[in-house]
């Protein structure tokens, strides 16, 4: 089993301005994805907004996030899939998937002896 990185990209403005409704149906789609998962999934979480973010690159320490983007690193999951295959009909679970603004990236994880 190979193990893979779903890493959700959106506008995070997008996201906050999110009505109760949108966000709980937002929320019923991270829990499908869960329960279809299940045990392949290693770890995972939301993540607090860019803006709350802090970069550090050499001695220079700044608040937000290191590049000017309109998509924002929103969360991710770590999984373990049989193949590439099974990582994409499990991703297209995901609600950023359909979102206008925002995509999910997978990456193999590379793994080290």
């Amino acid at each position: 089993m190979a193990k893979y990185t779903l890493l959700i990209y959106g506008d995070s403005a997008r996201w906050e301005a999110l009505t109760a409704e949108e966000r709980e149906a937002h929320d019923a789609a991270h829990a499908e994805f869960r329960a279809a998962a299940g045990d392949r999934i290693l770890g995972g979480q939301e993540l607090e907004p860019s803006p709350n973010a802090t970069t550090l690159r050499g001695s220079t320490t700044s608040d937000g996030p290191f590049l000017e983007t309109k998509e924002a690193l929103g969360g991710f999951y770590m999984i373990e899939a049989a193949d590439l295959d099974e990582v994409l009909a499990l991703a297209k679970l995901l609600p950023e998937v359909r979102a206008e603004h925002s995509g999910v990236e997978i990456r193999p994880v590379v793994d080290h002896p």
